[in-house]
């Protein structure tokens, strides 16, 4: 007998699709706040790049280095700043704005709505008699609600989620499958937390005592202001008295660790595998590069920029770029230079010494020379 065929590979594209809701090019400029320049009644029903854009797509472009696909690009209509628009020949529809990434972020969100579950509370869910829960909000298979826990209008809680006592969830809030928020924790309007992610752990506080660590109780909260993004796996620890804060707009990747007493301010921004050690206060609008890692109780001046995989071990005062990484070398080139760091300090007593003997060797002279 013949071995059966292996099943021939079918693609992604070809089995799965995104809900897209249509927009008329009139009503999406208005939403996205672009001035049209072209046929408003012309329907967009996607959004794609410019060199895979469809006749009923729209793309953008925010990157100059991608400008050779707007004379070939089969897009509807392209979002673009005046500049870039200013020079291109073709006779497609334009929509113009400052900021084309931004405006493409909006068209994106109005073109793929994140769908709605139904209202209700599922059957395998588990909700305490004294929890709170908004007719209109949706409590998914197997989740639980602790005593005295609010769930705001509209707001979701993906499956397997646990709600701990007292906790406060908004209006709109999205907790994504297995999300954790202990108890007594503060979930503001418009807040996603993705699958994974842990809110009000305790911090990691112990003493001392004759080589034997005694556990600190953490009384404090987490307290995540209005339109705050948490990405999966991303742990948030409780305060240890006071309450770790995320402030109003701020977005944290996946992977990132915020220790007790932390504050991170309004529209920061903090990328993958960050580590923030206990109270630290990072400004607002900053951003902090991937696997950097900031030590604990410092400050970090509103607007900074921490690259990636830079160590940050002192405050920073003053807004700025900062890094801290050497360029990358080959390893045996590294070993040699490592080799040499070591000896950093040895060579800097070795030239001050030869500067206090120049210098002394030179006095000498001088007032020989008068003499």
């Amino acid at each position: 007998m013949k071995p059966e065929p292996a099943p021939a590979f079918v693609s992604v594209a070809a089995t799965a699709s995104v809900d897209v809701r249509p927009w008329k090019l009139a009503a999406l400029a208005e939403a996205i706040g672009a001035t049209l320049e072209g046929d408003g009644a012309i329907e967009i029903r996607g959004a794609a790049p410019l060199d895979r854009a469809g006749v009923h797509d729209v793309a953008f472009l925010s990157d100059p280095k991608y400008r050779i696909h707007l004379e070939t690009t089969q897009a509807a209509a392209v979002i673009l700043s005046p500049r870039e628009a200013a020079s291109w020949t073709t006779s497609k529809v334009r929509l113009l704005t400052a900021n084309p990434y931004a405006a493409y972020a909006k068209a994106a969100s109005c073109l793929y709505p994140e769908p709605q579950p139904l209202a209700g509370i599922h059957p395998t869910a588990t909700v305490a008699a004294t929890a709170q829960v908004a007719a209109n909000a949706s409590i998914g298979p197997h989740a639980t609600i602790g005593e005295q826990a609010v769930v705001g209008a509209r707001s979701v809680i993906g499956a397997g989620c646990a709600v701990g006592a007292q906790v406060m969830i908004g209006n709109d809030v999205r907790l994504h499958p297995r999300v954790v928020v202990y108890p007594r924790c503060v979930v503001g309007d418009r807040c996603v937390l993705h699958s994974g992610c842990v809110i009000g752990a305790d911090g990691f506080g112990f003493a001392n005592e004759d080589g034997r660590w005694i556990k600190i109780p953490q009384i404090g909260r987490v307290v995540l202001h209005n339109d705050v993004e948490i990405g999966a796996n991303t742990t948030i620890d409780r305060g240890a008295l006071d309450d770790t804060i995320v402030e109003e707009g701020a977005k944290i990747d996946n992977l990132v660790q915020i220790g007790h007493n932390c504050i991170v301010g309004a529209h920061s921004a903090i990328v993958g595998c960050a580590g923030i050690a206990g109270s630290v206060k990072i400004g607002k609008h900053c951003r902090i590069g991937g696997a950097a890692m900031i030590g604990g109780h410092l400050s970090i001046a509103d607007g900074a920029v921490v690259a990636a995989a830079t160590s940050i071990f002192s405050s920073i005062e003053t807004p700025g770029m900062y890094s801290g990484v050497y360029p990358v070398q080959p390893h045996r080139q590294w070993q040699k230079n490592a080799v040499q760091l070591r000896q950093l300090d040895t060579l800097y007593k070795r030239v001050r010494a030869l500067e206090k003997a120049l210098a002394d060797e030179m006095s000498a002279e001088s007032e020989s020379k008068e003499d």
